[in-house]
């Protein structure tokens, strides 16, 4: 006898392993990697198709292989970049002494990191002087109509320009040491933290001011307590733009002038068409920006 007053469930369907964002982001890895590795062949068939148009109108042909070539060197395969990125980060040729009083000792390590290290320290200066700048004129501009109205133009002008335009006075300046690419770093993420600020401050609710004032707090508890809360948001975005081109302005910078940083260690390898080298170089500053910006996400969504 079929029993009564018991409901069933109907099974739950099985949850996707990927959802089709995720799907979506594998098909476009595998394809840009198929065609990665397929240059060579589509050159070498460009270069098959094109002597065989210039045999039948009766023009002299070229060497077979002659664009394969100059692509292969260009593209270089996954596997020879792989191979150049473990000799980058792991083949020590660096010297490094270490003395802690009388004991001393030298260490060979990885040149790679000696230039990491020093593309980092002027990127990390750059976004601290340049995010509190940024910081202090943004809540100035947004606080203030008048100051607003009488500078904040001047900056959206001035945001837009290319800050590579600025390094001879920065050589003038600061020197040709790490000093100047500090400065390009600065100068570079000081316009959209201070442009972001000032937009948030406009943007915190009246009602919150309302009450900060009819507490009496101070400028610096007003600053601290009601518009850096209000503005998280606005600081973020800015912060995120800022790291942005900060790192843009400092690796210009690097291959522009310099004997250290990733910026040089890039060019060096284009200068002496070690592609493989330069390649694997790019890689790792991706994966360092993308581990930065999702630090920066992640403090965001922090309570």
């Amino acid at each position: 006898m079929a029993q009564t007053g018991h409901l069933t469930q109907a099974p739950h369907a099985a949850a996707p392993l990927f959802s089709p964002v995720t799907w979506l982001r594998i098909a476009i890895i595998v394809a840009v990697v198929v065609l990665w590795e397929s240059v060579g062949t589509i050159a070498w068939c460009i270069d098959v198709i094109r002597n065989a148009v210039l045999a039948a109108v009766g023009a002299p042909t070229t060497a077979v292989g002659s664009l394969n070539e100059i692509l292969s060197k260009v593209t270089p395969s996954l596997l020879t970049i792989g191979q150049s990125l473990l000799e980058l980060l792991g083949h020590a040729d660096l010297k490094w002494p270490v003395s802690i009083g009388r004991w001393k000792h030298e260490f060979w390590i990885p040149a790679f990191y000696m230039h990491l290290y020093v593309t980092l320290a002027e990127v990390v200066a750059a976004m601290v002087i340049g995010g509190l700048s940024g910081l202090l004129v943004g809540l100035a501009l947004g606080a203030n109509p008048f100051l607003s109205a009488a500078f904040e133009r001047y900056l959206y002008y001035l945001g837009p320009t290319p800050k590579i335009v600025f390094f001879p006075i920065m050589i003038m300046w600061f020197g040709v040491g790490p000093e100047s690419k500090v400065a390009m770093g600065t100068v570079s993420c000081f316009f959209p933290i201070v442009l972001s600020v000032a937009a948030g401050m406009r943007q915190i609710d009246s009602v919150l001011i309302r009450v900060g004032r009819s507490f009496r707090l101070r400028t610096w508890q007003m600053v601290t307590k009601v518009y850096l809360p209000a503005m998280r948001e606005p600081i973020i975005n800015g912060v995120r733009l800022g790291m942005g081109v900060a790192l843009i302005g400092t690796l210009l910078a690097e291959t522009k002038l310099s004997n250290r940083g990733i910026g040089f260690l890039i060019i060096d390898a284009y200068n002496t068409f070690d592609m493989p080298r330069m390649y694997a170089a790019l890689a790792v500053l991706f994966v360092l920006a993308i581990g930065a910006n999702a630090l920066v996400g992640r403090a965001s969504r922090a309570r």
